[in-house]
């Protein structure tokens, strides 16, 4: 029997996402979303946060040092030592849009989308941030753009537009990133649960939080229903491996309508996971 999942000692987060793993300092970052914060938790230094000024929707580890936020002013560098912020690829998302949810390819290019922050239908984007700052549409018209991840060859681009319900599946090309054959993987049937962000393990498995759901699904390459995990909060939105072993799946949550959930919650899933890439920028 497998332990439960254990919540950690940080502040809870009103929307708690995008969980990041940065395996040269054994530290785990996250971000909280409309509370325009960047945290990182490491077991030396513990847990410290910074404040973006404005709703930020995902964060990655940097290749030349620091880490890069995509928030409503487009993509950023935030220097974690002091704090300071520094475009890289600024543009205007237009009124109501922010960014939600992103994630780097192995060739360390950024891809993060947006949504509408009422959530009206087809106002959101899938953008791609290429090493050389240029920012391309990958696709448009999505409502509440989540969950990205690779399969272990990266051939396979995993990507969730929440209220479809569906994890759907591209064929990507790890030479350009160009994406092509969108098509379902997997659909959510449990209730009024969507998917929310991913993560995918050395096996091809996909861990997919479920937003209302209370728990991460696994399916297996086949986008067959492997593994249940619940958790004790409903808004369950994304997850990451880590850990010495990147065995650790890190699971990020939002605050409910009680004012319960928020946590951060660290759980040994017996499988390792893939790591995450760093922008190259």
């Amino acid at each position: 029997m497998t332990d439960p999942p254990a919540q950690l000692p940080v502040p809870a987060a009103a929307l708690g996402e995008g969980p990041c793993w940065d395996p040269a300092s054994g530290s785990l970052y996250w971000v909280d979303i409309p509370a325009g914060r960047v945290h990182r938790l490491t077991a030396d230094d513990g847990h410290v946060s910074w404040d973006v000024g404005q709703a930020v929707g995902a964060v990655v580890l940097r290749a030349s040092g620091g880490l890069v936020i995509a928030c409503r002013d487009g993509f950023l560098a935030l220097d974690p030592g002091t704090g300071a912020l520094a475009p890289i690829a600024a543009f205007p998302l237009g009124p109501g849009i922010r960014m939600n949810d992103g994630a780097c390819d192995r060739a360390g290019r950024m891809f993060a989308g947006t949504m509408a922050d009422d959530e009206a239908p087809d106002r959101g984007t899938l953008y791609r941030l290429d090493p050389d700052h240029t920012v391309s549409t990958v696709i448009p018209r999505v409502t509440v753009s989540n969950g990205i991840g690779w399969s272990p060859d990266g051939s396979r681009m995993y990507y969730i537009d929440s209220p479809t319900r569906r994890v759907d599946v591209l064929d990507y090309d790890p030479a350009t990133g160009a994406v092509a054959d969108r098509r379902q993987f997997a659909r959510i049937e449990a209730g009024q649960a969507v998917p929310d962000g991913l993560a995918v393990d050395a096996e091809g498995g996909v861990w997919v939080a479920l937003w209302e759901g209370g728990a991460v699904l696994r399916f297996g390459p086949d986008g067959r229903l492997r593994q249940a995990l619940e958790l004790p909060a409903a808004r369950v939105t994304s997850c990451a491996f880590g850990g010495p072993h990147m065995e650790t799946l890190y699971i990020t949550t939002a605050a409910g309508p009680e004012g319960s959930g928020g946590e951060l919650f660290a759980w040994q899933a017996g499988i390792a996971g893939l790591a995450s890439h760093a922008y190259q920028g």
